[in-house]
C-alpha cells in the first residue's frame, strides 16, 4: 500500500506542480530540470525523511545508496535491454563529473561513522546549488534534448483551479504513503531477521526507484536513449545530495561502517562500470552489457539476504 501510494502520489504531485509552474510563466526546460527531476526523487526523499523521523535513519541512508545502485544496474540495464542506450557527450562532460563529486563529498562525510546536521545541510545546500546551475544552463540550451525528456510530465494546459488540488492530493499521498512504507519496512525487517539498513538498501530502494525505472524504460522504447541515462544520472545526484542529507538534518547520528566499506564501494564500482561500458566509439550500451548490469543488481540484492557476513551481520 505504501509503494502504491508513493508512486501514484509522486505522479500527481509532479503533474500539478508542473502545471502551476507553467501557469506562472516558468519555461518548460527549467520545469523539467527542477520540478519534474525533483518529483522523480520525491519518493526517496519522503521515505528517507519519514524514516529519520521514525528513528530509522539507517533505512534512509540505505535507501539513498541502494536507490543509486538500483538505478545504475537494474534501471539502466533494463533500459539497455529494451534498446541500445546512447550516452550524450554533455553527460560525460557535465553531469557525470557532478555525480562523482557528490559521491566523493558524501563518502567523506560518512567515513567517520557519523552524519552530522551541518554535513546534512552542506549536502542539501549542494543540491540547491546544482538545481540553480542546471536551471541556468537549461535556460541557455532551450533546444537541448533535456527539454524533450520531460514533455510527458509537463501539461500543455492545466488550469490553476485543477493544478492546485492535484498538487495537494499528490503531496498528501506522498506523505501518508511514505509513512506507511517505512512502518511496513521496519516490521518486515524484524520479521525477516535482517537489519533496517538491508531493507532500505534492497526492498525500499527498489520500490522508490520504480518511477525512474518506468521513465527510463519508456524513454528507451521511444528511442530517446540518452534521456534514459540522463534521468538516472540526475536522480543519483539528487539522491546523494538531497535524500542522504535528510537523515543528517532530521536525526543526525551514527552511521554503520558497513555502508562505507561495502555499499559505497559497490555504488562507486557500478557507476565506474557504467562509465567503462559507455566510453567506446559509439558511446553506447547494448543489450548484452545491459544484461550484465541487471546481473550485478541481482547478485547484490540476493547476497544481502542469503549471505549474512556480506550483509555485515554475524554468520
Amino acid at each position: 500500500m505504501g509503494f502504491v501510494a508513493v508512486v501514484w502520489g509522486a505522479d500527481r504531485f509532479v503533474h500539478g506542480a508542473a502545471g502551476l509552474a507553467s501557469n506562472w510563466g516558468v519555461s518548460r526546460v527549467v520545469i523539467g530540470l527542477t520540478v519534474v527531476a525533483f518529483g522523480t526523487s520525491a519518493p526517496e526523499m519522503l521515505v528517507s525523511g519519514m524514516a529519520a523521523v521514525a528513528g530509522s535513519g539507517e533505512m534512509g541512508i540505505g535507501n539513498a545508496i541502494g536507490s543509486n545502485i538500483t538505478n545504475v544496474t537494474l534501471v539502466l540495464g533494463a533500459s539497455a535491454a529494451v534498446g541500445t542506450l546512447g550516452i550524450h557527450s554533455r553527460l560525460l562532460v557535465r553531469e557525470i563529473p557532478i555525480l562523482f563529486l557528490a559521491m566523493a563529498v558524501s563518502w567523506w562525510f560518512l567515513w567517520d561513522g557519523d552524519l552530522s546536521r551541518v554535513e546534512g545541510l552542506v549536502l542539501f545546500g549542494g543540491l540547491i546549488a546544482v538545481i540553480v546551475w542546471l536551471s541556468v544552463e537549461g535556460a541557455k540550451e532551450r533546444s537541448d534534448a533535456a527539454s524533450v525528456s520531460f514533455d510527458d510530465d509537463i501539461p500543455d494546459s492545466l488550469p490553476t483551479a485543477r493544478a492546485v488540488p492535484l498538487f495537494l492530493v499528490g503531496l498528501v499521498f506522498l506523505l501518508v504513503g511514505s509513512r506507511i512504507l517505512v512502518w511496513g519496512a521496519v516490521e518486515l525487517a524484524l520479521s525477516l531477521g535482517v537489519s533496517e539498513l538491508v531493507v532500505g538498501l534492497t526492498l525500499v530502494a527498489l520500490g522508490t526507484s520504480l518511477p525512474e525505472l518506468a521513465a527510463s524504460v519508456a524513454a528507451s522504447r521511444r528511442g530517446e536513449q540518452d534521456i534514459a541515462v540522463g534521468n538516472v544520472v540526475g536522480s543519483n545526484i539528487f539522491n546523494l545530495l538531497g535524500v542522504l542529507a535528510l537523515p543528517g538534518i532530521i536525526a543526525p547520528g551514527k552511521v554503520s561502517h558497513v555502508v562505507v566499506l561495502r555499499d559505497f564501494p559497490i555504488m562507486l564500482g557500478a557507476t565506474l562500470l557504467l562509465l567503462f561500458m559507455a566510453v567506446n566509439e559509439a558511446n553506447e550500451i547494448g543489450p548484452k552489457r545491459g544484461a550484465t548490469l541487471v546481473l550485478v543488481f541481482i547478485v547484490y540484492f540476493v547476497m544481502l539476504f542469503v549471505h549474512p557476513s556480506f550483509a555485515g551481520m554475524p554468520g
